[in-house]
Formats: C-alpha cells, structure tokens, sequence
C-alpha cells in the first residue's frame, strides 16, 4: 500500500493546490486533487495485466483553470454540490421561505451553481484506516453561497483497499436548515481512454427511471423495462444512443435497505477485460454518457470529446425540493448528513 502527497500548483485565488496518490499491493492507483477533491487518475489493469487510464482528467493543475475548460464544464472528476444535478429554475422552498440560487445551465441551477464545490480548494490530508491508505478532504461552504442557505462543513474520505475498492465517504453538517445532495463525477472509459464508450456494457440495477421533461423530473418513476432506457439486463451503451439527440442523461431510482450500499450499476468492457462495480446507499443512479465533454487533451495529450466517458453519478434525486414525494434533501441543524459509494474494479 503506498500513498504520497505533491504541491501541484495554485489556484485561482492563490491558494496552494496538493495532489494526493495512493495505490494498493496490486498496483491500482488513485490520484487525487485538493482543488475540488477532484479524481484526476485512475490505473487498473487490463486482462493481460497492463495498467492504464480509466478516468478522464489532467495532468496539470492549471489545465482544470483553463477558460475553455470553464466555459464547457464537463466537471472531469469533481464533487458536485452543494446540490449536485439540476433545480429546477434555481428556486426552492424551505418552511415557506424561497430560496434563489446562482442559475447556470439554462434558467437551472446545475451542480451547485457557477462556482460549486468543484472550484474550490479543499483542505486535505493523508489518512490511514485498517491499513487501508486514503486522503480526508473538507470545506466550509458559508451561509448562501451560491444562494444555499446555512453554513455547511463537509468531508469526503477515499479509501483504496486491497479489494480493488475505492470508497467515497460523505459526510456534512449544518448550521441552519438547508439542502444537500453529493456526487463523485469521475467519467470512466474502460478502453484506456482509446475509443468511445459505445462498447462498453452497462447494466443498471434499477428499471425505475425518474421520468423528465427538458432534464427536470416530472415527479414520477416510469417503468423503463423494453424502452431504450433499459439497463437492467445489460447492453452496450451504444446500442440504442442514436435514437436520442445527445445521448443518455438519465436518472434511476434504487432500493437500498437500511442504509446499506447496494450495486447500482455494472461497467465492463470486453476487449481490455474490465469493469467497474459502482455500489451506493444512495437512492439514485445518473448515467450521463458525456455528449457535451468538449474536445481538448487529457492525460498524456490524449484527445477527449464527445462520449469519450460515461459518468455513473450516486446521487439524490434531480429537483428533489421541489417534489415532496421523492427522498428529501433536507439537512437541520443537529444532524448529520452521511452516504457512501464504492468503485470496486475487477476484470471480466
């Protein structure tokens, strides 16, 4: 097990930016950046056991400030919040009380806003449990920034063990009521980041799809069985992604059972041999098969653009404030919000 820390730069507003790596006894590796607790690196092995990239990112610090990555923002890696995906209009209600946050994909808030939790430096250290070696990363998010009310502490822990599992470890806490919903954003390609993403089979553990109109949910579950939204006995991702305009940005209801994590979705893919287990405690699953990812070069001036990555996002619903009968989001003072997701990598 090894794991080692390096000053990767600064950013924006001066503040120095540290990269964490650790790695476990089979070679899996796992790069981390305080600068959003972004994923910038992920080596596994392939089945004749050559390691590559799976992770879409940078190899610099300066190439996530670049202001045509900026404008396209395809958030390579991040934590999304204070409230990952979409609320609708940017407006919700708290006992009554309408909350207006920064809108910034269409008239949406999206990901926490213009500047979310991405584009933040996060504090972060190196951190050893049961031998196991990971990085602890926090931020303060102060009272309505972005328009979110409440100042919210949250730490995100990674932790690589010699299961070939990555676990992501969320926690936050309050001082005034407010809303919370955290992803990881890591686009994976199995390929080594070589080809698209159409050969890789995805299987969803869920059938229940979160009907939307315009990537704003309608309130309801519709059954996706025999519709081209239909994951749940596996398919290539590019099997049936001409029939929509810009590919799958979909979410899926999951049945977890006291708040244990359960699989909500299998990626593999046959000609590298592998896969990645994504397990959640959450009660949803977004697949985005990142039509949108512009293209510039990542890791080793590898080309990316679109459906280079698909994003396996654990998540809360999408506009969950705004619809009283899907899972709340709600945070009070005196409780803690807590929710992990597992990346278990393996081969076929």
């Amino acid at each position: 097990m090894t794991e080692s820390k390096i000053i990767w730069g600064k950013d924006p507003d001066g503040k120095t930016i540290e990269l964490f790596t650790i790695g476990n006894d089979h070679g899996i590796e796992v790069k981390i950046s305080s600068y959003g607790a972004t994923i910038t690196s992920i080596k596994t092995p392939d089945s004749v056991g050559d390691f590559s990239e799976i992770a879409l990112g940078f190899d610099s610090a300066d190439a996530y400030f670049s202001e045509f990555y900026k404008a396209n923002c395809p958030y390579f890696g991040c934590i999304a919040g204070r409230y990952a995906n979409r609320i609708a209009k940017g407006k919700f209600q708290i006992d009554g009380k309408e909350y207006a946050l920064a809108v910034n994909n269409g008239e949406n808030a999206l990901h926490g806003g213009i500047r979310g939790f991405d584009k933040h430096t996060w504090d972060g250290k190196l951190i050893s449990e049961n031998g196991n070696p990971g990085v602890e990363l926090s931020y303060l998010s102060p009272h309505l920034e972005e328009g979110y009310p409440g100042n919210l502490l949250v730490k995100v822990t990674y932790l690589l063990n010699n299961n070939h599992e990555l676990h992501i470890r969320y926690a936050a806490e309050t001082d005034r009521a407010t809303i919370i919903n955290l992803t990881n954003h890591t686009y994976f390609n199995l390929t080594g980041c070589h080809d698209n993403i159409f050969s890789h089979k995805l299987t969803i553990n869920s059938s229940k799809q979160i009907e939307s109109n315009n990537l704003i949910p309608t309130g309801k579950l519709v059954d996706a069985g025999g519709t081209i939204f239909d994951f749940s006995k596996g398919k290539p991702i590019g099997q049936d992604i001409a029939e929509l305009s810009d590919g799958y940005d979909t979410g899926f209801a999951l049945e977890t059972v006291n708040g244990k994590p359960v699989i909500a979705a299998i990626l593999s893919e046959e000609t590298t041999g592998r896969m990645v287990e994504v397990s959640t405690n959450q009660p949803a699953v977004h697949v985005y098969t990142g039509y949108y990812i512009p293209e510039l070069k990542g890791h080793n001036d590898t080309a990316y653009g679109r459906y280079m990555g698909v994003a396996i996002e654990t998540q809360h619903f999408p506009d969950s404030p705004n619809h009283s009968n899907f899972p709340s989001t709600l945070l009070q003072p005196g409780e803690k919000f807590e929710s992990e997701t597992i990346f278990r990598f393996g081969l076929l």
